[in-house]
């Protein structure tokens, strides 16, 4: 038994390993395939791909943890991701059915975040006890933890020089990483309280959050698509709540 706070403890277990370990590789595989989809020179088509991770999530979980949505639900992820789709970028219908290295690479990085996002909801369900907060505390740490060990090693085999460089630019990085860090704790709370899939849906949100960032800041102009595209994103979150 571990102890975070007093009164409060929390039992490790093989489960809480497994799952955080096999979310954290699936989070590390989605970001790589959506790094390569951009590479491809499609950046919104690889962005609306990634995005069906929310359909995934809903699968994956029904799958591993027994997460049923009912058609309430089912209908505001449908609607959340219509707008997501819609403010993802420009692009034609045929650019989304064509089969491409494109597509297999934004549905790799969308399968990726939505295995990372039920495996963490197992991991924090898999704790003996605790508060919400504590066990997604804990799950976030071990997680992160476990990516760093991960991603270090590559590093520090294919790239020796690399760890140096980040090093060297903690100034940069530390308000980057703390801002990371408050997020993260934000959607594995959540994640812990609810179904990943209704929780990756309400978190496209930022995706609207980003847009009228745009708007705000750089004076940028929202098309007819656009618009219409916040409004089914508000929608479906509304449907959601």
């Amino acid at each position: 038994m571990l102890v975070l706070w007093q009164g409060a403890p929390t039992g490790f277990n093989a489960a809480f390993f497994g799952y955080a370990l096999t979310g954290g590789v699936a989070q590390i595989i989605g970001t790589s395939a959506l790094l390569a989809s951009f590479a491809a020179g499609k950046f919104a088509v690889g962005t609306a791909y990634s995005k069906t991770e929310t359909a995934q999530a809903a699968v994956f979980g029904l799958i591993v943890l027994g997460d049923s949505i009912d058609a309430w639900v089912a209908s505001g992820i449908g609607v959340s991701f219509l707008g997501v789709f819609m403010l993802s970028g420009h692009y034609r219908g045929a650019d989304l059915l064509r089969p491409s290295r494109v597509m297999l690479a934004g549905l790799l990085s969308g399968a990726g975040f939505a295995v990372s996002a039920v495996c963490f909801r197992g991991a924090s369900l898999a704790l003996d006890a605790g508060t919400v907060f504590e066990r997604a505390s804990l799950t976030l740490v071990a997680t992160v933890t476990l990516q760093t060990l991960i991603m270090g090693t590559f590093l520090l085999l294919r790239e020796p020089g690399e760890l140096q460089r980040v090093a060297r630019s903690w100034r940069a990085a530390i308000w980057i990483g703390a801002i990371g860090a408050v997020a993260s704790a934000g959607w594995f709370t959540a994640m812990t309280l609810k179904n990943a899939a209704v929780v990756r849906s309400v978190g496209q949100v930022e995706l609207l959050f980003a847009t009228l960032t745009s708007v705000w800041f750089f004076g940028e102009h929202l098309g007819a698509r656009e618009m219409l595209g916040i409004v089914f994103l508000v929608a479906g979150i509304l449907l959601l709540l």
